[in-house]
């Protein structure tokens, strides 16, 4: 891990305290999966995605990562779309890996391309993996990707991580009510004692194409007295402010489990997550309607010479003017003044 660079002096902080701590850069917007919560099949998604000219290069992507950097921003994590669809990310990631002051770089992936990349992105300096997982039953994992996936793939992703060096992985497995309830014990007990993390996650509205129902959200509280009855457990101290899982260890030792309850339990209050998209907006909620375009700082791609004060100058402003925390006015707002969300395969979970 690098050493931490010095922040600005006058590092922002938005309208409600919170500092800027972490970026998630979208690398590519397009996926091989079609999961139902997130780009589920047909419609615009299906069309082609951004072209080479518009989507952002690994040098403007570096320049935002260093602005940001110099914001105060100690975790950097590669989402899409999915990640592993961008050519040469190992580049993108060594980049990434060479900015002092990056604490924490990650990737989240579907894993069903991770096999043949997980050493080269080892190589190049990433941290961690998170994978998501939402099933292990063949037929139910295929279903849920869309019809796009086989779970034999990601598993032999998983297994090529291991062989990596990656050692503690995290598994995000996004619940939904009498979809895939029935694979949280199975996804328990094949990764309890491995090292690994399984975070349930509660069913989102992110976006705007999901036809979200909060009748389909399983309440984390459910899930966590469900494990428990099997494997007890008991809370674990949070590693940081603003994490945004509730973590429990299994009694015995053997490792843990952690619960996002965006819906249940709302955690606005400590989010310091930015979001860059792949075409060069800056989005400051997963849950945001729009973003402030970068590009006219950024230069055309392949061009060099970017003006870093500039850009640091936009995106202080932009963190000092935020004031997001729709998880927490949820329940207040009537479905006629909801507005039309970005989806998360453009921003990133």
């Amino acid at each position: 891990m690098n050493a931490h660079a010095p922040t600005l002096p006058d590092a922002p902080l938005d309208r409600l305290g919170r500092p800027l701590r972490d970026l998630r850069i979208s690398v590519i917007e397009t996926c091989n999966f079609r999961c139902p919560y997130c780009m589920p099949e047909g419609g615009a998604y299906d069309a082609p995605g951004l072209d080479a000219a518009q989507r952002l290069d690994f040098t403007q992507i570096e320049a935002v990562a260093r602005s940001a950097v110099r914001l105060g921003v100690r975790k950097l994590r590669l989402t899409g779309g999915e990640p592993l669809l961008r050519r040469n990310l190992p580049d993108l990631v060594a980049r990434l890996a060479a900015i002092e002051g990056v604490d924490d770089l990650a990737l989240t992936t579907n894993g069903s391309l991770l096999a043949g990349k997980a050493r080269a992105l080892r190589s190049a300096g990433l941290h961690r993996l998170t994978v998501s997982l939402d099933a292990l039953d063949p037929a139910l994992f295929a279903r849920l990707s869309g019809g796009r996936g086989r779970v034999e793939d990601v598993l032999a992703g998983i297994a090529a991580a291991e062989d990596a060096g990656f050692e503690r992985l995290k598994f995000n497995v996004v619940v939904q009510q009498g979809v895939n309830e029935s694979e949280v014990l199975p996804l328990v007990a094949r990764f309890r004692g491995s090292g690994h993390v399984v975070r349930f996650i509660e069913y989102m509205d992110v976006g705007s194409c999901n036809g979200w129902r909060r009748e389909a959200v399983v309440p984390s509280l459910v899930l966590r007295d469900r494990i428990a009855a099997r494997w007890p457990l008991h809370p674990v101290a949070p590693a940081y402010r603003g994490e945004v899982a509730d973590r429990y260890a299994f009694a015995d030792g053997q490792g843990e489990v952690g619960f996002v309850s965006s819906v249940s339990a709302p955690f606005c209050g400590d989010c310091h997550r930015a979001r860059l998209s792949a075409d060069g907006r800056l989005h400051t909620c997963l849950f945001a309607s729009g973003g402030l375009d970068l590009r006219p700082l950024l230069g055309d791609v392949g061009s060099a010479g970017i003006d870093g004060d500039a850009l640091d100058t936009a995106l202080a402003r932009a963190w000092r003017a935020r004031a997001d925390r729709y998880s927490e006015q949820r329940s207040g707002l009537a479905p006629a003044r909801t507005p039309r969300r970005i989806e998360m395969f453009y921003i990133g979970g």
